[in-house]
């Protein structure tokens, strides 16, 4: 697909060091000043980032996407895969479209073909930025002209995740490759309020019995983190991205709650969990539970 053979290098941090009058060395600038980041197999220096910077390798990014679209079921005939490569490795930029799925959108009959665009760098230029879906304009400021399938922004330092990445274009894959697209259509264009995700949540992915009174109740930490998501969704999806500020949007879709929900179970998080490949797993079992639903099935029908 993409052309790992000018992606296939690794990045590591490094520490700084200053010199004095005479280029003699006299010792390492404090890390929390900040540290190189560079190729590891050239030696070549690529920006100064703080030490809290996560090194998130192309590859890594590449590989996910990659499996992701593989398992979406679409028809890649004639699919165009082009690999962009910047300032000898600090910044990449990945284009992928898929003309057999060539496809009409909203109510103006010239057609448009799916497109995945991603952008990222190793020395901060450039964020974690990407997308997918039929547009007939887009820019990385986070508007499109078109439908919008999947959306992911977040500079490095914010924990990007790759298997939480690779599963939303996968599901987007999956809209557009027509596995279950015209019940993935209805969840596209059906209203969810707030206060129906939140019921929703309640009822499935959070839902915990209360020791006390024994009843079904909704685990609060992780409602909250399911409804920070499901803004997030509407935000970029729906709303107009990062022109809107947070938690603006009184209304979403039960294909933003879809996203929610399967950016939840594929994002276990490795510091607070002994066991994040168990994690998954058990996730995406509650994620299938609530696809079956009475709650999840009465929001086709509110």
């Amino acid at each position: 697909m993409f052309n790992h053979e000018v992606l296939d290098f690794e990045v590591e941090k490094f520490p700084l060091r200053f010199f004095d009058g005479d280029d003699s060395n006299i010792g390492y600038v404090p890390s929390d000043i900040g540290v190189g980041i560079r190729r590891k197999d050239t030696k070549q220096p690529l920006g100064i980032v703080s030490d809290q910077y996560e090194v998130v390798q192309y590859m890594d990014i590449v590989n996910g996407v990659e499996e992701a679209i593989g398992r979406s079921g679409m028809d890649l005939t004639d699919a165009e895969f082009i690999t962009n490569v910047y300032d000898k490795g600090a910044k990449i930029e990945l284009t992928a479209k898929f003309p057999a799925h060539e496809t009409s959108i909203g109510s103006v009959k010239d057609t448009v073909i799916p497109e995945f665009k991603f952008r990222t760098s190793q020395n901060r230029t450039w964020a974690n930025n990407g997308m997918m879906g039929l547009w007939r304009s887009m820019c990385y400021n986070t508007l499109v002209n078109g439908d919008k399938l999947a959306y992911i922004y977040g500079r490095h330092t914010k924990n990007f995740n790759v298997n939480g990445f690779a599963t939303k274009i996968q599901n987007a894959g999956e809209f557009i490759a027509g596995n279950g697209m015209n019940e993935m259509r209805q969840w596209y264009d059906t209203k969810v309020s707030r206060d129906q995700a939140v019921n929703l949540f309640t009822k499935t992915l959070a839902k915990r019995t209360d020791n006390v009174t024994k009843k079904e109740v909704g685990n609060k930490v992780m409602l909250s983190n399911l409804m920070k998501i499901f803004d997030e969704e509407n935000r970029h999806i729906n709303g107009r991205g990062n022109y809107e500020g947070y938690s603006k949007q009184a209304e979403g879709t039960m294909w933003t709650a879809y996203n929610a929900a399967t950016w939840w179970s594929s994002h276990a998080d490795s510091k607070r969990s002994s066991a994040p490949h168990n994690v998954r797993p058990m996730r995406e079992d509650k994620v299938r539970k609530m696809l079956g639903s009475d709650t999840w099935k009465d929001l086709l029908v509110a």
